[in-house]
């Protein structure tokens, strides 16, 4: 079995760092910082004209007809970028919100206790389980989604004004990222791990692959965040590699001493099983390989940023300098989707009810030969 990328794949991937590369490089970046993490409309635009959200809706709805694979291929050139703004809500959003997949809408979601990215600007925001938790569809103007999955429901419009204007503004760690607290009555329901022993007696069964609470929507919300954290981890990588090998203590590089090598080795050593997990998982769809795959990621973006900022030493710890970017958005991601202490609890859940979620992405609507191409 080969689990190499595939020409078609290697050519999507490195046209989309292209794109980046002159679109979004480290002047706009900063440019972004400027203005508090404010979205570029015409950028977004320029990401849906590239496929960018449409990526995965069939060619007949207007899309590019791959699947997850190829998906997390671009959210990892995403993630290498520390490209703004939501992202996965939107590209999860494309064929459902009106203008989500050309790029013209901007989508954001609210989803467990992580506040709101970019509400102010979005055109539209998914709310994640809200009616599991007794939200009251009238009192927001919910409207289900349609052929998507249970409890996904889309604010916009009227809705949506009234919604960020009771909505509070948060300061974010990420200057990237503006954040609000959604208002305290849309908050979806908790996490399985989180919920009471009554609650769960009185949920129905799961039969799916996906826990019933939770559904197809934020599984692939969370592997798309991995790619993200994957490739900010890669990116972080090369930076501590490349500052090693130029600058000079004592009259030689620091990359020469054997504790800079070690950190070099160490982040080289977290980024790849984290690759591997994170395709894995996008061929497989499997929930539980999803909840590896995240934590693999997170911990990989998080320390390597860490690691990073202590090879660039007193440098890495400057505004001027790009690794604390990089370090604040692996927090923020970590923190997004399901948490480490999520994924572990669905991890345990796997080992001790072994044979009791299926192991194929039928619950995703497709085998697993037509998830875009393989990887």
């Amino acid at each position: 079995m080969d689990f190499q990328l595939s020409d078609d794949q290697r050519a999507l991937r490195s046209g989309m760092r292209d794109l980046l590369g002159a679109v979004f490089d480290r002047d706009p970046l900063r440019a972004a910082v400027e203005r508090e993490g404010a979205l570029d409309r015409s950028l977004w635009r320029e990401l849906g004209a590239a496929g960018f959200f449409a990526l995965r809706l069939p060619e007949e709805a207007g899309g590019v007809g791959l699947g997850l694979p190829e998906a997390v291929l671009l959210f990892e050139e995403a993630g290498r970028a520390l490209l703004p703004g939501p992202l996965v809500a939107t590209h999860l959003a494309a064929g459902l919100v009106k203008g989500a997949a050309e790029g013209e809408a901007v989508v954001t979601a609210v989803a467990g206790e992580l506040p709101v990215a970019h509400l102010a600007e979005a055109d539209a925001v998914l709310v994640v389980d809200g009616r599991a938790s007794g939200l009251p569809g009238e009192a927001w103007g919910l409207e289900v989604l349609p052929g998507k999955t249970e409890g996904a429901e889309v604010l916009s419009g009227e809705a949506l004004r009234a919604f960020v204007a009771a909505a509070r503004p948060v300061r974010s760690m990420d200057p990237l990222t503006p954040l609000h607290r959604a208002p305290a009555d849309a908050k979806p329901a908790p996490a399985a791990s989180e919920r009471t022993r009554a609650d769960a007696e009185r949920a129905p069964a799961a039969t799916e692959r996906a826990p019933a609470h939770a559904g197809r929507f934020r599984f692939e919300a969370a592997l798309l965040t991995a790619a993200e954290q994957l490739g900010s981890a890669a990116r972080t990588t090369e930076a501590a590699v490349q500052h090693a090998g130029e600058r000079e203590q004592f009259g030689s590089p620091i990359g020469s001493f054997q504790a800079v090598k070690h950190l070099c080795a160490d982040m080289l050593a977290r980024t790849e099983p984290a690759r591997a997990a994170v395709y894995a998982a996008a061929v497989t769809g499997d929930p539980v390989e999803i909840a590896a795959a995240k934590l693999l990621a997170d911990e990989a973006a998080v320390r390597n940023a860490r690691d990073c900022l202590q090879i660039h030493g007193g440098m890495g710890f400057t505004w001027e300098a790009d690794v604390h970017l990089h370090l604040k958005r692996a927090w923020l991601r970590a923190a997004s989707w399901l948490t480490g202490a999520g994924a572990e609890e669905l991890l345990a859940a796997g080992l001790g009810t072994a044979g009791r979620l299926p192991r194929s992405s039928a619950a995703y609507g497709r085998p697993v030969g037509e998830a875009g191409g393989g990887g």
